[in-house]
């Protein structure tokens, strides 16, 4: 991520200036969710280990949940935070599941890594 600090919205005094904030925080933005799919991953590894399903209902309630509170204590629209939230839990389940799903009767974990990528 970039050590640049952000400036303000409401400093931004043209359209170029607030775009160039806005691409900057995209690009962490893709930084985070690269950092949250290593993370899911890691979770493929421990969930053949584990012998665990890829979707755990309770897991993504909580999550959701979570995000839903955060979302409204930061200001920003609940719905649309689950929103987005829904589709990246769905994108990492069909990820774990199509990992889980290949699993070698070895017991070791099939290679998660680049898959979707």
């Amino acid at each position: 991520m970039t050590s640049e600090t952000p400036a303000p919205p409401e400093t931004c005094q043209t359209m170029a200036e607030l775009r160039a904030q806005i691409d900057r925080v995209d690009a962490e933005i893709l930084n985070l969710l690269a950092q949250r799919v290593g993370y899911i991953d890691q979770a493929i590894v421990l969930k053949t280990r584990e012998n665990l399903p890829a979707l755990i209902e309770d897991r993504v309630a909580q999550v959701i949940a979570n995000v839903r509170k955060g979302a409204g204590e930061r200001g920003l629209d609940p719905g649309l935070a689950e929103r987005v939230w829904t589709e990246l839990v769905a994108w990492a389940i069909a990820h774990e599941d199509k990992a889980l799903s290949r699993r070698p009767e070895t017991g070791k974990p099939a290679t998660p890594r680049g898959e979707g990528r």
